[in-house]
């Protein structure tokens, strides 16, 4: 894929000092260059987005870009961050090397949930991470059902459920036991978050199967929505939960040598030999 970026947006945490350096050299670079930067509120004509940040960064960005599918690129100042791939150290050689089409891109899946209410009023919201359904102000577990393209699979008690894209399978999907999925496969993965019984197990399912949650009644049973991270509200034991493949995805930029592996070697410290060579 080759495009011309001529018109960028940057984001990123300007209060956090690990942000504020690496993205004032980014800008004193890009303005050399004679690109053209643009404040977040005119997405709409940004060619790229560079996120300087972690996952958290990344996450609104693709916020921001997902209506008008602006392509994004991350700078990784995070901690364990999956999306952003770019280190500081290579951020200028990166940047030029993607100002001069030199770079590769995959399409990220989008999630839509919708929260479907008796009186037929409906919530929306899209996640690239992942949505999850968790208890709310009560040390008592939840108790739920899921369906998977209207066929009921199984009744829950637990803390919660994570539905979770293929870059969502890194995030809290994988600290809850869940599988890595690559990300370029159209799947979704189901998690049990601290599930009563250990027979209930995370399954992976196609992207063009949706996901149907219902609340079961108990007694204080009180639940919420997260999407990306962000509440979208509580959830009753009339409404329902449908999480589906959005109509519209994230595309990611990565300059040469992105390698999907590497980035999980480096993170999850694979490949290397733990034990003790000096008995």
């Amino acid at each position: 894929m080759s495009h011309s970026f001529k018109k960028i947006v940057i984001v990123g945490r300007l209060e956090d000092p690990r942000v504020t350096e690496p993205r004032d050299l980014l800008i004193a670079h890009l303005n050399s260059a004679g690109v053209d930067l643009l404040p977040p509120e005119e997405i709409e004509r940004a060619d790229l987005v560079i996120a300087v940040g972690g996952d958290g960064t990344m996450l609104y960005a693709s916020r921001l870009a997902r209506r008008y599918a602006t392509p994004i690129l991350g700078i990784n100042r995070g901690r364990l961050g999956f999306l952003a791939d770019v280190t500081p150290d290579e951020m200028i050689d990166s940047v030029d090397h993607v100002l001069k089409g030199n770079y590769s891109t995959d399409s990220r899946l989008l999630l839509e949930a919708r929260l479907i209410q008796p009186s037929g009023k409906e919530q929306v919201a899209y996640a690239l991470n992942d949505v999850v359904l968790q208890r709310r102000e009560t040390g008592r577990m939840v108790d739920f059902e899921t369906r998977v393209a209207s066929r009921y699979v199984n009744t829950h008690s637990g803390d919660g459920l994570i539905i979770a894209t293929p870059t969502g399978s890194t995030a809290y999907a994988l600290s809850c036991g869940g599988p890595i999925i690559e990300p370029h496969l159209d799947a979704i993965v189901i998690v049990p978050v601290c599930p009563h019984t250990l027979t209930d197990r995370p399954i992976v399912i196609a992207a063009d199967r949706s996901v149907e949650v219902s609340l079961l009644e108990r007694d204080d049973t009180k639940a919420e929505i997260t999407v990306d991270g962000f509440s979208m509200g509580g959830i009753t034991p009339d409404d329902k939960l449908r999480i589906s493949a959005a109509n519209k995805r994230v595309t990611l930029v990565h300059p040469p040598g992105y390698d999907f592996y590497g980035i999980l070697r480096s993170k999850l410290f694979w490949g290397r030999d733990s034990r003790n060579r000096e008995g």
